[in-house]
């Protein structure tokens, strides 16, 4: 069976009458040059096969670019392996793995918290043009035992929501721990070449890796992922993720939880693990990056989009996303509510 990659770049073929029921589409791509720049890639997945792809500028839809809070998405899911396998529980505390959380009373912060922005420990303060800016670390090991030591619990685990970077990192430097491998390594081996994901990593020289926020990639690559969540776990004739596990990744995690920060971007969504849920069901999620990529997978329609700007983006606007999904969702018939 070809490969889903060498399957995306035939994707070049398309006939004329596909192009053209997208032409609302490709128009809001060129409208909205100042917001996502000249160079952009989006690709539409359909039934096995992609249904649309347009490109503008000097990009294609094979080259690597920041995907954002996007990689939140492929940690979860590496997550979902390692609960697959036996080698955690997602409500195992992490101080069972990181016994410098116990010794500053964070020990009970659970793998689920961590995944669900419910850890209750305090962030930087939050506001225009401070978003996710942080101190640089050397390692995620090092930025971890800061989260521990340094930061002050600020509400008991699962009582509050709020949108930041520390618990996908806690969570990532448990895999560390658990497997004994950097998290880049493990992703790697065991969700990326398993998706043919060849250039898509976690690596940074510079400075500690960001399980939240540092993951490069390529529309085509990022594509081979959402299909395999609309697939039920399957690529290629294998099983990556069980449909449990996707399940649990899509489930509404925080009901319950006070909103303490969303950013203004992703206002009516609700949040499962690493996953923001656009709807009540679950039907169409989403995780949409404030820099690019838009990303998203409708399963009541039963596909998936990716919209990747080559540089990343400040001040993307909701509106630009929702039109943009919109007129996607125009073109494929369905009888969705």
């Amino acid at each position: 069976m070809k490969s889903m990659l060498l399957f995306l770049f035939s994707a070049f073929l398309l006939s004329t009458s596909t192009a053209q029921s997208f032409t609302e589409v490709e128009q809001i791509m060129l409208n909205n040059q100042k917001q996502l720049g000249d160079d952009q890639a989006l690709i539409i997945y359909k039934d096995g096969k992609v249904l649309y792809q347009k490109m503008l500028g000097d990009f294609r839809p094979n080259i690597q670019a920041p995907i954002g809070e996007s990689s939140q998405w492929l940690t979860a899911a590496m997550v979902m392996i390692m609960v697959q396998e036996g080698k955690i529980s997602l409500d195992d505390n992490v101080g069972k793995y990181l016994p410098i959380f116990p010794k500053w009373m964070k020990g009970y912060i659970t793998i689920r918290h961590c995944l669900s922005h419910t850890t209750g420990i305090e962030t930087d303060k939050q506001g225009a043009g401070k978003l996710f800016q942080r101190r640089s670390f050397s390692s995620l090991e090092e930025e971890v035992n800061y989260y521990a030591e340094k930061r002050a619990i600020a509400n008991n685990p699962g009582i509050w929501f709020q949108y930041d970077q520390i618990g996908p990192s806690i969570a990532g430097r448990v895999l560390e721990v658990v497997t004994k491998k950097k998290f880049d390594r493990l992703v790697q081996e065991k969700l990326f070449r398993p998706l043919n994901m060849r250039i898509t990593s976690f690596s940074n020289y510079t400075s500690a890796i960001s399980p939240f926020d540092g993951a490069k990639s390529s529309a085509v690559e990022y594509t081979n992922f959402l299909s395999m969540l609309l697939n039920k776990g399957m690529f290629n004739g294998k099983q990556i993720l069980t449909e449990a596990s996707i399940a649990e990744l899509m489930k509404l995690q925080t009901g319950t939880a006070l909103n303490k920060y969303t950013p203004p971007f992703m206002n009516g969504f609700s949040y499962g693990l690493g996953t923001w849920r656009e709807t009540t069901d679950g039907k169409v999620v989403n995780c949409v990056s404030q820099n690019s990529p838009f990303v998203w997978i409708d399963y009541c329609r039963g596909y998936s989009c990716i919209l990747l700007a080559k540089k990343e983006r400040d001040g993307l606007k909701r509106e630009l996303y929702d039109q943009l999904k919109a007129a996607v969702d125009a073109q494929i018939t369905s009888a969705c509510k």
